[in-house]
């Protein structure tokens, strides 16, 4: 399927099993690029701050987040804007119907999610969506007073430190004016966010060292030690799921 008709998609679920098998199904169909998978109302609201988004899927009840909120409240929030995407929930309960479509969700569908019925939904978003602007094909960062435009291919990692965000690359580190969620959602799943702090380019990542004090990743152009790269930390809670997603098209490792 050409890439051109891909929906972009943005998905807003608590639990991260639930979420990473949605993932799956929505691109497992190839009529969607998931552009952004969030945990909470405000990741999500800065991923659609930072990014053209065609749709949401939105999980209801947030507990797992500990958010009194729900995701109905996003929709509320962002329903009737000129440039608002589609919303379709994506939860366990049918209870929220009747609300959700005097909101305007275009499709409900119901945990525990089916290829069959995520690809119908895709379907019908694909025969009602509005046209979009052309993606962004260069990023924008800061160096002084100057501004330095970086190819999105080539870029390593992105860090958020002292309430500022940089980009790093072969050739530095600079400023950027995005937040972690919002890059996340522009550039989809080439990117793995490794720690709170730390989203990297699975493509440049060079070295996974694991001990007893906690896991690393060292991104960039080369293993050397005097090669250019970076090391950045990588989260307890995450660090299963990196070595996983970066052993799936990997050979040589013998695996029990």
């Amino acid at each position: 399927m050409s890439e051109t008709i891909l929906l972009r998609a943005l998905v807003l679920e608590d639990e991260w099993p639930t979420r990473n098998y949605l993932v799956k199904l929505l691109e497992g169909t190839g009529r969607a690029e998931v552009i952004g998978a969030v945990a909470t109302l405000d990741e999500a609201r800065e991923a659609l701050a930072g990014s053209p988004v065609d749709v949401v899927f939105v999980d209801v009840r947030l507990a797992a987040t500990g958010d009194s909120r729900t995701g109905l409240d996003l929709i509320r929030s962002v329903a009737g804007e000129p440039l608002a995407p589609m919303f379709v929930l994506a939860t366990a309960s049918p209870e929220h119907s009747l609300e959700a479509f005097d909101l305007g969700v275009v499709d409900y569908i119901l945990k525990p999610f089916t290829e069959e019925r995520v690809d119908q939904c895709l379907r019908r978003l694909l025969d009602r969506r509005a046209p979009r602007a052309h993606a962004v094909r260069r990023v924008v960062a800061r160096r002084k007073k100057s501004l330095v435009f970086l190819d999105p291919e080539k870029i390593w990692a992105f860090e958020a430190a002292d309430r500022l965000t940089f980009v790093h690359s072969a050739e530095g580190r600079f400023d950027i004016d995005l937040s972690l969620a919002a890059i996340e959602a522009s550039f989809g799943r080439a990117l793995f966010r490794v720690h709170r702090n730390w989203l990297v380019n699975l493509a440049y990542v060079k070295e996974l060292e694991r001990d007893i004090g906690g896991a690393t990743v060292m991104v960039g152009s080369d293993l050397g030690p005097s090669g250019k790269n970076i090391r950045a930390p990588v989260s307890q809670d995450r660090a299963k799921a990196l070595r996983d997603v970066l052993l799936e098209n990997a050979t040589g490792l013998r695996r029990s």
